[in-house]
């Protein structure tokens, strides 16, 4: 009772210093305070986040949106056990992974953090299953389970009909489908997207959103997303904005954009490549 109460004191302290917008009832699955990451390069020093405060419910969709050299990639590489702090502390579902080692790190990654980024990295010469199952190999299941995930994540993301494909035969936005459900395959507690609709037109991009919201609606999949894109970011129920290694904005989204209702509104995939022709 009194570490229940000892968190929901933090959890206020913080929504009250507006430094995060979490709400009561939701435990804090990704905490920063007042995080600084310091670069150095013989006597330069390059201060990349300076005294980042942050708090992420579980169940939450949040963009972070900064313009190039804003310091959003290094909150992303902070919040992904890719990076540690040079001051402060991160708390991952209640760890201080601050002062993890490198293999601790890749460990808390493998259980509990997937991945996407604007690069699919998908293995160019392997199917889309077996590309799926590369996590769970690794990870040690046995080839029964990693067949049964890998279908099951496919099927999650619409390409059940896609096992066989290698990436080549893949469209742009099925490749980045694909990633997806590589990133799920681990049933991860966060699920993180570093520019996922970069490389790929309207109607592919709108298809990964509608993916994020379906998951994090049904699954209540923590989603943080790092975009430049403000319309992509405004799908997101909350948008926090970095510039010069600080947060300067963090505002929860009042109507957020609906991915599913804008590709009903789209003509079909048909109609469009008719009129590209054209």
């Amino acid at each position: 009772m009194a570490e229940a109460t000892q968190q929901e004191r933090r959890r206020t302290e913080q929504h009250d210093s507006g430094l995060g917008l979490v709400s009561p009832d939701q435990s804090d699955v990704i905490r920063l305070e007042q995080v600084h990451r310091i670069y150095r390069s013989g006597d330069v020093e390059v201060h990349a986040l300076r005294g980042v405060s942050l708090a992420i419910g579980r169940g939450e969709f949040v963009a972070i949106m900064g313009p190039s050299g804003s310091g959003k990639t290094t909150l992303m590489n902070m919040i992904g056990c890719l990076d540690r702090p040079t001051r402060g502390h991160y708390f991952l579902e209640g760890m201080d992974v601050s002062q993890f080692s490198g293999n601790e790190l890749a460990d808390v990654r493998n259980r509990k953090i997937g991945f996407v980024f604007q690069a699919m990295n998908l293995l160019p010469r392997t199917s889309s299953l077996e590309n799926v199952e590369l996590p769970l190999l690794y990870a040690g299941a046995s080839p029964r389970e990693q067949l049964r995930r890998a279908r099951e994540a496919l099927a999650s993301v619409g390409l059940s009909d896609k096992e066989r494909s290698v990436p080549s035969q893949l469209s742009g936005g099925q490749q980045q489908r694909v990633a997806i459900a590589r990133a799920l395959v681990n049933r991860p507690s966060i699920f993180i997207a570093d520019e996922p609709t970069g490389n790929l037109d309207s109607r592919s991009s709108l298809e990964v959103m509608e993916i994020f919201q379906r998951l994090n609606r049904e699954q209540k999949l923590t989603l943080v997303l790092v975009t430049h894109e403000a319309d992509i970011a405004s799908h997101a129920t909350r948008i926090v904005t970095v510039r010069d290694g600080r947060i300067r904005q963090d505002a929860p989204v009042a109507s957020p954009r609906s991915a599913r209702e804008t590709l009903d509104q789209m003509p079909p995939a048909s109609d469009e490549a008719a009129e590209e022709a054209l």
